[in-house]
């Protein structure tokens, strides 16, 4: 099972987003996956890392994540053999 960690600043109020990408990859990953949330105060920060290995993070990446680029990220490392239907359609 692989173990996704979603950081997320708590005074820039991205609970919501953080709980909707959790609920998205539980959705298409199911038992593969475990998901944790964790709040952050130390101002800005929106980081998802996948079995501690960072995949994407707000600054550096230039923004938030849209599903389909987080979900690929995820396919490709646990599931690389894994359609994700009408999300890999170019």
């Amino acid at each position: 099972m692989a173990h996704l960690e979603i950081t997320y600043c708590t005074g820039c109020n991205w609970l919501l987003r953080a709980g909707w990408y959790a609920q998205e990859c539980l959705s298409t990953f199911g038992t593969a996956l475990r998901v944790t949330i964790i709040p952050d105060d130390s101002g800005g920060v929106f980081r998802v890392e996948l079995d501690g290995t960072q995949i994407w993070e707000r600054k550096a990446d230039g923004g938030f994540p849209d599903i389909r680029t987080l979900k690929q990220r995820i396919r490709d490392q646990i599931e690389p053999e894994r359609s994700l239907g009408h999300l890999d359609r170019h």
